[in-house]
């Protein structure tokens, strides 16, 4: 299923989030970046620069990613256009460490609707 990622109505981009966690209300997926990627592209790279595939997080960076990821008020919609209720939008963007398909969706979804739709 296709999943859409906005920011205040701005396509960002889309995953089928093919991998869940349903315990945990977790899923994730390959991410395909969408025209409004660009806008919100530099607070993704600053986790990159946080937690770097081979070096040592940067608990400093990290807080600044966190704290800018949310004050972005992310959007996660389904293929009809439903929201879907999420605690965390994350996407890992490595594209410059390792290519432009090192790049994932990983959400923590809070609506049970959701999961049952999901089953």
């Amino acid at each position: 299923m296709r999943h859409t990622v906005r920011l205040h109505g701005v396509i960002v981009g889309h995953s089928e989030l093919e991998n869940i966690e349903r315990g945990v209300g977790r899923a994730w997926g390959q991410f395909r970046p969408g025209v409004g990627y660009e806008l919100v592209q530099p607070v993704f790279r600053l986790f990159a620069q946080a937690v770097p595939l081979d070096g040592v997080k940067n608990t400093t960076l990290l807080d600044r990613y966190i704290a800018a990821r949310d004050k972005l008020n992310l959007e996660l919609v389904d293929a009809d256009g439903q929201r879907i209720h999420t605690s965390a939008i994350h996407i890992a963007d490595y594209t410059v460490e390792e290519g432009s398909s090192a790049i994932s969706l990983d959400v923590l979804i809070t609506d049970d609707a959701y999961w049952n739709r999901r089953s």
